[in-house]
Order: structure tokens, then sequence, then C-alpha cells
């Protein structure tokens, strides 16, 4: 198995790219080692004590360190967890995934569903490339509210990101959105 890496905006997240599927739809977000209890392969990159945060995406796994260790030393560490992990046949994550966005109430279903759509077709492919996913977390008087995870989370670059590109994106196809914020 040859595993790829790549960096990210993020310069605490680093992109592995193990050239099979991790998850075949949706993410998972691991913030901590008390979250990762549900997926062996998160578990797995946990036991390495400078790992603060496993995001799995479709083929990719985003490993997040501790800002005390370099990546040149943490990277090989990483890289056979992930390896350890495919070779042992162990699944990647224990149950199915549930749905990925919040859902919408009656009154903002229409907004919320072309809010939705816009951030399946146009933001969470480019951020995943980078990744990371951004997850609607809510919309309320105007103010979308979206939950930023893997590299995105965390990233420099994220309130760029979030207020030019995406803000804009949703004011220009939805009028009703007014301003888009992060939730952690």
């Amino acid at each position: 198995m040859f595993i790829q890496t790549e960096e990210t905006p993020n310069p605490a997240t680093m992109k592995f790219l193990p050239g099979c599927e991790v998850i075949g739809s949706g993410t998972a977000d691991f913030p901590n080692r008390e979250s990762a209890e549900r997926s062996p392969l998160a578990t797995k990159v946990f036991e390495i004590s400078e790992v603060s945060g496993v995001f799995l995406g479709a083929d990719f796994v985003t490993v997040t360190k501790s800002a005390d260790v370099d990546w040149q030393v943490l990277k090989p560490a990483v890289l056979g967890a992930i390896m350890d992990h495919f070779t042992s046949g162990s699944p990647v994550i224990n149950e199915s995934l549930s749905g990925v966005h919040a859902s919408g109430d009656g009154e903002n279903e229409e907004i919320i569903s072309q809010i939705v759509e816009l951030l399946d077709t146009r933001v969470r492919p480019a951020v995943a490339m980078d990744g990371g996913d951004i997850v609607f977390h809510g919309f309320e008087s105007g103010v979308v509210y979206l939950h930023m995870q893997g590299a995105c989370s965390g990233c420099p670059s994220s309130t760029v990101t979030l207020k030019m590109g995406i803000e804009n994106l949703l004011k220009h196809y939805v009028p009703e959105v007014q301003e888009v914020q992060a939730v952690p």
C-alpha cells in the first residue's frame, strides 16, 4: 500500500490519501480521542499522542497535530498507523453514518434546501480537496450557521473562505441570506 500525503492550507493538518475508499459517502469528524470510539481507524491514529484530531472523507484521512510537534517527525507514525489499519481488515467505521446536514423546519424549508444544495454541489467538493468539510448547521433570521471540520477547523484562512467565498456565493444565489457564521 502506498499512501500519498498533501499539505493543506491549515499548517496543523495534513491530508493522507491511502489510494482506496475510506468511507464511501459522507464524512466523519473526530475532534478528540473520546469521540473516536466508533472508528477503529481514528482510534488507531489517536494512539499517537501528538494527534489532536482525525477527519475521514470519501478517499482521504485528514490528521490534525498538536502545536508542539513537527510534521517531519509525526508523518511516519501517522503513515504507519493508517497502513496498519488498512492491512488489518478492520472496518473504518463500526456503524453507518447519519445525515451530514441539520434538517430544516417548515418555515424556511425551501431556503434551506437551496443553501444545502449549493453547499453540496459547490462548496463541499472544493473544501474536500483541502482535507476538510463544511456542514450546514442552521438558518435563522438571514444568518446561515456552518460547522467547519477537518482541515477547515482552525485554519488561518477559514474566515476568508467563509466570508469572502461562501457568504458571497450564498448571498448571490439565495437573496434571503444576509450573513454566514461558523459554529464550534
